[in-house]
């Protein structure tokens, strides 16, 4: 089982317990928009992990703290993942077929418009 696989089998695992325990019985338009404020909420508690806040002195960053916010946002977008039965497989194939798509977007040999890298900005 490789790390994407276990990640995905460790929060199926986590969210079925959740849901039985708690007795969680969400529509599937219910539990998007759950997900989704709580990777808001993740972001929010992220953003105050570092110097967001030019009125303020800064302060060294909390790595450690940054790294807390981030899986925490990665346990709630593979819960949403699993909400909408997108395995890891999907997701990973998803990803690489966007990640191609965005080098084609700033290299200009994308249909869509007004992502190109003019000479000299590189």
């Amino acid at each position: 089982m490789d790390k994407l696989d276990l990640i995905f089998a460790r929060q199926k695992a986590l969210d079925d317990f959740l849901i039985k325990a708690r007795d969680l019985t969400f529509d599937p338009s219910t539990w998007v928009e759950k997900e989704v404020l709580a990777m808001v909420a993740e972001l929010g508690e992220l953003l105050a992990t570092v110097n967001f806040k030019w009125w303020k002195n800064p302060r060294p960053v909390d790595r450690e703290a940054v790294k807390e916010e981030v899986v925490d946002l990665l346990h709630f977008l593979v819960s949403l993942c699993l909400k909408l039965d997108l395995g890891p497989n999907e997701l990973y194939e998803a990803y690489l077929a966007k990640n191609e798509e965005n080098f084609r977007r700033q290299q200009g040999l994308s249909g869509k418009e007004g992502y190109e890298i003019k000479r000299g900005e590189v």
